[in-house]
């Protein structure tokens, strides 16, 4: 039963692989910027990370789904010289992202391949959270501010090496994540797009 067991996966993993069916784990350093529409408050490129998995299905021409929890965020500054009230707000975001990629190998070996991807990704926000720096003077934004579910458009370089599969990406913001926001009689008009810098390393199981 067992030496039954070993040959059917034997065989199942065998079809799969040259049916051209990829999958793996990744891990990446990713680098976004919340953008604002106020002049008077900038915004900073943000440090985060992202872990999860992959599929890659096809040879030449292929489909990759992916499915990943990652970790961004922003600081926001009230720069006006003119204002009392200059505040500094610390956003954090935690989210699972959903990417659906379509991708063609330009160079498509057995050992090496080059290859590029575009596709749609959808972000559901797990977590989010929004620190006052400045205890004096409280910022407008709260957890609530933050949109629940976001979409971006995703294109990337990527090269494979045996089992190693290495990406970088770049993510562009096609809602905003954060819109407009009352606090104390103002309103905030933020319309912050969130774009996102990503590299990538995935180990290729299957």
């Amino acid at each position: 039963m067992r030496r039954f067991t070993l040959v059917t996966l034997f065989l199942l993993i065998s079809a799969l692989s040259f049916a051209g069916l990829t999958f793996g784990i990744k891990a990446g350093y990713n680098a976004n910027k919340l953008s604002t529409n106020i002049d008077s408050i900038s915004s900073q490129f943000k440090s985060g990370m992202q872990l999860g998995v992959f599929v890659r299905i096809g040879k030449r021409f292929f489909v990759q789904p992916e499915l990943y929890y990652t970790l961004q965020g922003a600081q926001y500054v009230l720069n006006d010289p003119f204002s009392k009230n200059a505040w500094n707000q610390k956003v954090t975001i935690g989210s699972i992202d959903i990417p659906l990629l379509l991708g063609f190998n330009i160079v498509n070996g057995k050992t090496i391949s080059f290859r590029v991807n575009l596709g749609p990704v959808v972000s559901f926000v797990t977590n989010r959270q929004v620190k006052d720096l400045n205890d004096l003077v409280p910022g407008p934004l709260t957890g609530s501010s933050i949109n629940p579910v976001n979409w971006y458009i995703q294109a990337g370089l990527g090269l494979d090496l045996w089992f190693l599969a290495i990406d970088v990406r770049y993510q562009g913001g096609l809602n905003e994540v954060i819109s407009s926001v009352q606090s104390g009689g103002t309103n905030w008009d933020f319309s912050s797009r969130n774009n996102v810098f990503q590299v990538c390393l995935g180990f290729k199981i299957l």
